[in-house]
């Protein structure tokens, strides 16, 4: 498999440190507000890269956090007069039930909480400041950059283009306006903190990353995953703390997804533009919103639109009618001698080959449509054999794409059972009158029923 490396900016073979084993980690939300559209790109897309490598035979350790302590959760928390925890666990117990909707692979996931790793954080620190590249200032510890090898070595920027160009908050405290904060010292009373060798305080955002990778992946990790807005300064400080503290490079291959724009325009509240998972959820399964993400290459610009995400929803309910009239084949058909599985063959490759091409997903959803268009021709006289191995690929894709994963509506199938026995018991007693009546009643819940020998056979169309 080859993976474009943001570090390098080139396609690379992905080799990972132990044989068989992907150590991931990926920037996970500050959980002071539910998740919107842009969220969910990077929760989509590395948790098909993750789905994609257990497929091809790794094990996968997977882990994606919570930010939960920052400036935001404790400005909201104090605005309703509640525990900043109050905030946090509601936003946490949200962010999980969107992520089951999306079909997130939480069963392999790690969510560290960056309250658990406090005592973790002090020492990591305290080995910065050993080294003099930390130091304290009145109870704030700054990073001090000069001391960092590289530094801009992820954005591909220089020290005086940072300088000039970078939002980053000067403060007279910082010997340099590029430092930054890995501990900040309270405030106020009401402000949560922790006792550390710098007084009363909290750990600064760039620092909690570092530390819970360190801690429950190594000092090495494979791959380092989130949106392109975060390579500057985030990944960038990552890098720079992670590599002066345990003298060994942070991560070996950078991955980051593009933005996501809203009928063309970017995404902010001031526009009126702003959606979160839930208000779409109102409007679109969410499975419509996971294969509206794959169907653009990770790193590519993404547009959000009503008629982008109808149009989406159109192509997902071709694949579940495919998927369904294969279902139906499989109890129809019978087995036959030497059938040619060439096709399904040569399917399985090109899947394979988009996949392991940068995690090119809008290919590979492609050859899911084709497999579909190739599967739909299929009837009670196909092979049970090519029936069952399209059934198995058209799985498998499906899987490694994380869709096709909702139960079909029971209550509607029975429903159309019983019109499908009331339209045969009227063409038994010649009222064709109804019975022209039920197959256009079925036409109008888009049901299109086909006569076979082996009885009347539906499907959605």
């Amino acid at each position: 498999m080859k993976i474009y490396n943001t570090l390098t900016r080139k396609k690379e073979d992905f080799k990972p440190i132990n044989k068989n084993e992907a150590l991931i980690y990926v920037c996970g939300p500050t959980v002071y507000n539910y998740i919107h559209v842009g969220n969910a790109r990077p929760m989509i897309v590395f948790d098909t890269l993750r789905r994609y490598l257990l497929y091809i035979g790794y094990n996968v350790k997977f882990v994606s956090n919570f930010t939960d302590i920052d400036d935001k959760i404790i400005n909201i928390a104090k605005d309703k007069g509640v525990d900043f925890t109050d905030i946090t666990k509601k936003y946490i117990d949200a962010y999980l039930e969107d992520s089951n909707a999306l079909n997130l692979f939480e069963s392999h996931t790690i969510h560290p909480r960056a309250t658990e790793y406090v005592n973790e954080m002090i020492d990591f620190v305290k080995i910065l400041e050993e080294k003099e590249i930390a130091y304290n200032v009145n109870g704030n510890v700054y990073f001090d950059i000069s001391k960092a090898k590289d530094y801009g070595k992820l954005s591909k920027k220089n020290i005086d283009d940072l300088r000039a160009g970078a939002r980053i908050d000067v403060s007279d405290e910082k010997r340099n306006p590029l430092d930054f904060a890995l501990w900040k010292k309270r405030k106020e009373e009401t402000e949560p903190a922790w006792e550390s060798p710098w007084g009363l305080g909290r750990p600064g955002w760039h620092l909690e990353c570092s530390v819970m990778a360190k801690h429950l992946l190594g000092n090495t990790i494979d791959i380092h995953a989130g949106g392109e807005d975060l390579q500057f300064p985030h990944h960038e400080n990552e890098i720079a703390q992670s590599e002066c503290c345990n003298d060994k490079i942070f991560a070996n291959y950078w991955m980051h997804n593009g933005m996501i724009t809203v009928d063309n325009e970017k995404m902010s509240k001031s526009k009126g533009n702003f959606f979160t998972i839930k208000d779409i959820q109102k409007e679109f399964s969410l499975e419509v919103v996971r294969l509206w993400i794959l169907s653009t290459h990770y790193r590519n610009p993404l547009n959000f639109s009503r008629e982008v995400m109808e149009q989406t929803k159109n192509g997902l309910d071709r694949m579940y009618n495919g998927k369904e009239h294969i279902e139906r084949l499989l109890g129809i058909c019978e087995e036959k001698e030497n059938t040619d599985i060439s096709k399904l063959l040569e399917l399985r490759e090109a899947f394979l080959d988009c996949m392991d091409d940068d995690l090119n997903t809008s290919d590979a959803i492609s050859k899911l449509f084709e497999l579909i268009r190739y599967s739909n021709t299929f009837d009670e006289n196909t092979d049970l054999n090519l029936v069952r191995g399209a059934f198995k690929l058209i799985s498998d894709f499906s899987s490694v794409l994380g869709l096709l994963y909702n139960e079909k509506d029971e209550v509607l199938d029975e429903e159309i059972e019983k019109l499908i026995e009331e339209r045969q018991l009227a063409r038994k007693n010649k009222d064709f009158k109804r019975a022209d009546e039920i197959r256009d009643l079925l036409k109008e819940k888009n049901i299109e029923l086909k006569d076979t020998k082996e009885g009347v056979i539906w499907k959605k169309v």
